[in-house]
Order: C-alpha cells, then structure tokens, then sequence
C-alpha cells in the first residue's frame, strides 16, 4: 500500500481491527501515516441471554476499555466505538451502518480503507464488509482511492466453503508482529491458548503463512476491491 497519507480500518468488533491488521497499522504509524480505527459494535453482548442485563452492559465498557488500551499500545489515538449490538447487525437497517461510516469518511477523508472480507463466518463481519463497499462507493465529495479487506482469524478459516484468497500482501517486521500480539493480549478474555487460533502461536502462523506466499518472514495478506489512481 503506498502513497498511504490517511488509512481507515473498520472492524465490527473490538479485537476485530488488530487480528486483521494490526501488524499493518504498526507498520504504517512507523511510516508517519495518520491511521484512524472505526469500530462498529460492543462485541460482547451476544453472550448473554439478556443483552441488557448489568452484566452485559458491564462486559460492553470492560470491552470498549480494552479496546482503548489496545490500540494506544498498538499507537494509535484515532478512533470511534459505536456499540451496534453484537451478532444483530442484520437487526439494524444496513443504510444505518452505512451513513456512520460515510459520516467517518466524510470528517477524517482517508485515502485508504481496511475492513471485513465478505466470506467471513461471522455475520456481522459481512455486513460490515457489504455497508463499506456502499459507503465508498465513488460518488460522494470525498473518493476512497484504495479499498482493501483483512482476514480474521476464528472467523476466515472457519467459513470452510468460501476461503480468504489475498491478492496484496504486506510485509512485516518481528517488531511490528510482536507489537500486534502485545496490543491483542489487552483482549483478556478474546485471546486464548492454542491451538484456538486467537492465540500466539495461531498469529504467529498465520503470518508465517503469509510471509512464505509472498516470499518474505512474516506478512499480512489482503484483497485488493479496487484501487483509483487519481
């Protein structure tokens, strides 16, 4: 991804955004890029029989507070929650998910947009993937250059019938890839032992794996939805 000046990543979840990409956002903030972090749901609420519940409205702040924590590790200070209710995006109205991310696009004006792929098993990674492909679509006064989406892991390969095929791999350092699982482990209750694939050794593979394919240590991998040279 070069000629980055602003990048966007979108996640549904808190957790979402580091397991995609975090080793790329360490890289780009190392490049001086402006990176911004959008996260649309509270990721924890579909736990619970009663998603208003005390204890579900405590696990959504102990979230958001982790999510804080994570991302100032990772080093970046940019970023919005807006707690759409975890596992029922299909609950709320797509134009709803899509004018919050039009209304982020509009304010912080990246050139460059990360988010869901649409193959993920997790339905609220689909639609977050379907309302930013409506939201950046190039008609309104500001155009995204450069669309790309991340892989999750637990939620990529578990899809089974419809597998991530990157097609843009980013190289990574064992700095920046280090950086990633620190800021991942403020997650305490999402990151787990192996061989959960939320693990160490599950993120470390992974970038091994996609190192090997682009003929490097360690990489991240993405598809590429279109890029506007302009």
């Amino acid at each position: 991804m070069k000629n980055i000046s602003k990048l966007l990543v979108i996640a549904a979840h808190p957790d979402d955004e580091l397991l995609g990409c975090g080793g790329s956002i360490a890289k780009y903030l190392d490049d001086g890029v402006l990176v911004k972090v959008l996260i649309l749901g509270e990721g924890s609420t579909c736990r619970y029989d009663d998603p208003s519940s005390k204890e579900a409205v405590l696990a959504i702040k102990r979230r958001n507070l982790w999510a804080t924590e994570a991302l100032q590790v990772i080093g970046v200070n940019d970023f919005e929650f807006y707690d759409l209710p975890c596992g029922r995006f299909d609950q709320t109205p797509i134009i709803v998910i899509n004018k919050i991310i039009e209304s982020v696009i509009k304010k912080f004006r990246p050139d460059t947009v990360l988010t869901h792929s649409e193959g993920d098993a997790n339905n609220d990674h689909r639609i977050t993937h379907r309302a930013t492909i409506m939201a950046t679509r190039p008609c309104g006064e500001h155009v995204v250059s450069r669309l790309f989406c991340y892989e999750v892991l637990s939620s990529s390969e578990w899809s089974y019938t419809i597998s991530f095929t990157p097609n843009y791999f980013v190289r990574l350092t064992e700095k920046q890839l280090l950086a990633k699982w620190s800021a991942l482990e403020c997650y305490k209750t999402e990151m787990r032992n192996d061989p959960f694939p939320r693990s160490w050794l599950g993120v470390r593979n992974l970038a091994m794996k996609r190192g090997m394919q682009a003929g490097v240590e360690f990489a991240e991998a993405f598809q590429l939805i279109r890029e506007f040279e302009l």
